[in-house]
């Protein structure tokens, strides 16, 4: 089934490592795949933009769907494939009404995270103004706290919503960026305790940026947060 799946992906993007990581624990490896630089805006190659013409990555089809928004890509495997691999939407109406919100909330997490990480990115050179980084800062502040909130119980069997589920494979990779891009492990010990417990899953090592192995890409964009 997975030789009839295509993913064209870029490194150390967070919505591709987590489909790639429900790929894993979907027991689909042997897919189709090309990896793609952001750098050279291959991403806004024709190759992608005839499958996505938001020209994004990650860009994944099975068979003739075509699906290219992360984290539906992720919940479409788990209820394509429910009784392979491993469970990610659990069986308790309370844990999966968890999962789902915590899940969704991570798209916000990532969101104030890309605002402070790649302000400079984001904002054109003309129109950046300390007081705009001061308020995306303030606010990823707020955001982070509300996590380390949510990890007070956090345990090797006790994650966002019970075990680990869709909600994992959603918010892990943007706690990884987060403290790969110099997150202060003293300020927000819940997060990097969740970071510990997690970051040497098979599917999460198997997966792991291959770009974040270089030192020198490392960056300090978020150590004064």
């Amino acid at each position: 089934m997975a030789k009839s799946m295509y993913l064209l992906w870029g490194s150390g993007s967070p919505p591709c490592w987590r489909l790639m990581i429900t790929l894993e624990e979907k027991k689909l490896q042997g897919y189709k795949q090309k990896l793609l630089s952001f750098e050279k805006e291959e991403h806004k190659s024709k190759e992608v933009l005839e499958i996505n013409p938001r020209g994004q990555l990650p860009t994944f089809k099975h068979g003739d769907n075509i699906i290219n928004e992360s984290t539906g890509a992720c919940l479409y495997l788990e209820n394509q494939f429910k009784s392979q691999g491993n469970k990610l939407i659990p069986d308790s109406p309370a844990e999966q009404a968890l999962m789902y919100q915590r899940m969704m909330e991570g798209l916000t997490l990532i969101e104030k995270l890309n605002l402070v990480a790649f302000y400079d990115f984001y904002a054109p050179e003309g129109e950046r103004h300390d007081s705009a980084l001061k308020r995306h800062k303030e606010n990823l502040v707020t955001e982070l706290k509300l996590w380390e909130s949510y990890l007070e119980n956090v345990a090797a069997d006790r994650y966002l919503a019970g075990g680990f589920s869709l909600a994992d494979v959603v918010v892990f990779p943007s706690v990884a960026y987060a403290f790969r891009y110099g997150l202060s492990v003293e300020r927000y010990p819940k997060l990097a305790k969740y970071y510990s417990l997690l970051k040497d899953r098979p599917s999460i090592k198997a997966t792991w940026p291959p770009k974040w192995f270089q030192i020198e890409q490392r960056s300090e964009s978020l150590k004064d947060i």
